[in-house]
């Protein structure tokens, strides 16, 4: 039971172990963890050479097109002339730097390393859209020696391909795989690291989602949590992505949420504190990309009524997360508080406070399990 209760037996131990705390120890626990959650900061920086197409990534990663409000500002020329800070639309504490391209007359390579203060960021994603050159080298020499983290990106490989795409004997894997070689080739000096190949117009397509993938590991628990959230959710595996990371810190938030105060769970003297789980399911819904200010910049992208695109919300979220829909979802649990103690029972002495926290984690995890769904049948309304 606890496997179909949880869906990942991973999280199990660490369910248990806020159980076996004291309840306000725990509660405690809960509460500053969801704090730290709130307010990690994360600073990526975007840099290369100029005309690379780092201003339209940086938009990209944000859910942003070029010329929408607060977009990054794009050219065919250098127009990044000093280091622009831009915060993520929904998330105050993530931050994406498009830094100015590096090599630029106004910015020479040497006195671009003593200006720009690689120390701010926590990653780089160095673009290229042609081959990586001496000036990138130099730059990412500069980063390691630091021990910071950079990634390479080659950019638009959507161009390369509608090129190549004209010869007679044309294949896809086979020109993705020259450019990744040649790319590699060019890198041998800095340690031959991975290249990832993209369309910053459209991040299904190649190499991004292998980008985010090799990042889980390499930073916090709580950065890597800011970063899968700030991303939009433009593909069914992101929106898998979020749904497992959301799972994940949902404990920590039942944890906090567990009381013996507002919404009584029916059958038992105990309750669990609605504005916390309110929060929580809010901040997955724009997580997953389905509030109503990024419905609208979806439906401006794909050219179709924000109506169409809000139909196919079929969960009991499709009008927003509010008191009234959260409240709800305790009115049927009875059936979970069972389950919950079946799950939790083994070893442990139940207390109020494990029933309130088991049955306030099983809510939260389905609410985002629905919130999942919608994402998805979103996703196909906008034919993508």
């Amino acid at each position: 039971m606890a496997e179909t209760l949880y869906e990942d037996p991973e999280f199990e131990n660490e369910v248990k172990n806020y159980v076996k705390l004291d309840p306000n120890e725990s509660s405690a626990n809960g509460k500053k963890q969801q704090d730290q959650m709130d307010n990690v900061t994360l600073n990526i920086a975007v840099t290369g050479e100029s005309g690379a197409g780092k201003s339209t990534f940086v938009n990209s990663i944000r859910g942003l097109q070029d010329g929408d409000d607060g977009a990054a500002e794009t050219g065919v020329t250098e127009t990044t002339m000093k280091p622009i800070r831009y915060t993520h639309p929904t998330m105050p504490w993530v931050y994406i730097w498009d830094l100015p391209g590096i090599g630029t007359s106004n910015f020479k390579a040497k006195k671009y390393l003593k200006e720009v203060q690689l120390d701010t960021f926590d990653f780089f994603i160095i673009i290229s859209s042609v081959r990586f050159k001496e000036n990138d080298i130099m730059l990412a020499k500069a980063i390691k020696k630091m021990k910071k983290m950079f990634f390479f990106v080659r950019s638009k490989i959507d161009q390369d391909i509608q090129a190549e795409a004209r010869k007679k004997d044309f294949c896809e894997e086979q020109v993705l795989s020259k450019i990744r070689r040649s790319c590699r080739e060019n890198l041998v000096v800095v340690g031959n690291p991975k290249v990832f190949l993209i369309s910053t117009f459209d991040l299904t397509k190649y190499d991004f989602q292998k980008l985010v993938d090799s990042l889980e590991g390499n930073l916090s628990d709580h950065k890597w949590s800011a970063l899968i959230h700030s991303l939009p959710a433009y593909s069914a595996a992101m929106i898998d992505t979020k749904r497992k990371a959301l799972y994940k810190t949902a404990v920590a938030v039942a944890a906090g949420a567990a009381t013996t105060v507002s919404v009584p769970i029916p059958g038992f003297s105990v309750g669990c504190e609605i504005g916390i789980m309110q929060k929580y399911l809010q901040k997955a819904l724009e997580s997953f990309g389905i509030d109503d200010k990024s419905i609208k910049r979806l439906a401006k992208r794909v050219n179709k009524p924000e109506d169409e695109l809000k139909s196919a919300m079929k969960s009991r979220f499709a009008k927003g997360v509010n008191e009234l829909v959260v409240a709800g979802m305790f009115r049927t649990s009875g059936m979970v508080v069972a389950k919950t103690i079946e799950a939790l029972s083994t070893g442990i002495n139940l207390l109020g406070f494990s029933i309130a926290f088991g049955t306030t984690l099983y809510l939260l995890r389905q609410g985002i399990k629905e919130l999942s769904e919608d994402a998805k049948a979103v996703l196909v309304a906008a034919g993508l």
